[in-house]
């Protein structure tokens, strides 16, 4: 007696017969429980939509953190926000002179410290940065729209302990 898979058949009425497409989703267990791994992946969903949303304002990320910054913080010196973004003085030069020839800031001279120089606002970037806060924490809201109010602010603050 043959063995069953001798049988004779039509492939177009045995399903069994063809093979079954293998699956676009790959094996990534190893890869999703990495803390790095996940932290990049939500990341790249949220930066996308930061770029979308940041554009008319003609912000990138680091300019919309160190207006933030000095929204929040009127005079920081460079000193200040390097350490607070964790950037090179260098890469901050450069971005401060942008920032400054667009109108958005303005050096005025630190009020204890005669050798620094305090960052400020000028009205115009107060504007901006009021309207790009407003449409950051709309998105940030949407791309985590799948959390909780508490999940949010638990991942935000286990998210903090690997970098405070």
């Amino acid at each position: 007696m043959p063995p069953p898979s001798a049988k004779k058949t039509s492939a177009k009425t045995d399903t069994t017969a063809a093979p079954s497409p293998r699956s676009d989703r790959l094996d990534a267990r190893v890869l999703e429980g990495l803390v790095g791994y996940n932290a990049r992946r939500a990341w790249l969903i949220v930066s996308t939509v930061f770029a979308d949303r940041m554009a008319p304002y003609g912000l990138k990320q680091i300019d919309f953190s160190v207006l933030s910054l000095l929204a929040h913080n009127p005079g920081a010196t460079s000193r200040q926000l390097c350490n607070t973004l964790d950037i090179l003085p260098p890469n901050l030069v450069s971005l401060v002179a942008a920032l400054d020839s667009r109108g958005l800031i303005e050096r005025r001279p630190h009020p204890h410290d005669g050798r620094a120089v305090g960052l400020h606002l000028t009205p115009t970037g107060e504007t901006l940065i009021r309207e790009a806060e407003q449409a950051v924490v709309q998105l940030e809201t949407e791309a985590s729209s799948r959390l909780s109010t508490r999940e949010r602010e638990t991942l935000i603050k286990l998210l903090q302990k690997i970098y405070l």
